[in-house]
């Protein structure tokens, strides 16, 4: 459960830099994303629009190193939809680092032919407009979507979050016993929900495998649970 501190810091912080950033953000994609309220707190969990995220990266310094992919899938109705998959590599105008491309697969030809940054930044944003992201650990997606943001439009707005490795490591810790941080990997939560491995390390892969393992870390909670218990 939220404490009233986090209840009340979620409901006044994102709203209010919602709308501060509205007035000051350029016309264009952020803007537009802006004009769209988030989902409200109070509303139920399993009625909210979700949009689960996962990015490829070419390091982990969200402002030395550069967005290389970006995949998504929304959840609605607790349904995942599969027509609404989305995968884009991103051309970075860098040469990649060959301890990284040995994890995500991508070539230097591929990256070559992949989009503009503002093009694929300006279709995720249109499909989280008004919707939740869903993420697994979310530091990465939340500082390297930022610093996009920041580079492009000036910003770096603030983007209500669901990380279902958060959730995972609450249940951990309500147990009061000591464990292993590899526990937390997504990898491994899927496999003791009994869900089956898929190739990681793609962002779209990796979106479709945190939306699935939300639907069954929630599976048991009751139908009125508000989202605002999920939120970070």
């Amino acid at each position: 459960m939220l404490s009233h501190h986090s209840f009340f810091k979620w409901l006044i912080g994102y709203e209010i830099q919602r709308k501060r950033n509205l007035l000051r953000a350029p016309e264009g994609p952020l803007k537009d994303f802006l004009s769209v309220p988030f989902p409200s707190v109070n509303s139920l969990f399993k009625e909210a629009d979700i949009l689960a995220v996962d990015f490829e990266t070419t390091g982990l310094d969200a402002v030395q190193d550069k967005l290389l992919s970006v995949g998504f899938v929304e959840l609605s109705q607790q349904h995942i939809k599969l027509n609404t998959c989305y995968h884009q590599i991103i051309n970075t105008k860098q040469k990649l680092k060959a301890d990284n491309v040995i994890i995500h697969q991508i070539t230097d030809q591929q990256q070559k032919q992949g989009l503009p940054l503002e093009v694929v930044v300006e279709d995720l944003l249109k499909a989280l407009a008004g919707k939740v992201m869903l993420v697994h650990y979310a530091r990465i997606e939340r500082e390297f979507l930022q610093q996009a943001c920041l580079e492009l439009y000036g910003l770096a707005p603030s983007f209500p979050m669901i990380d279902t490795l958060v959730i995972a490591k609450r249940r951990l810790d309500k147990k009061d016993v000591a464990y292993d941080p590899s526990e937390l990997k997504l990898g491994a939560l899927r496999e003791n929900h009994q869900l089956p491995q898929y190739f990681a390390h793609n962002a779209l892969n990796d979106a479709i495998a945190t939306a699935e393992l939300l639907l069954a870390q929630t599976s048991n909670y009751p139908v009125k649970t508000a989202l605002k218990e999920f939120l970070l």
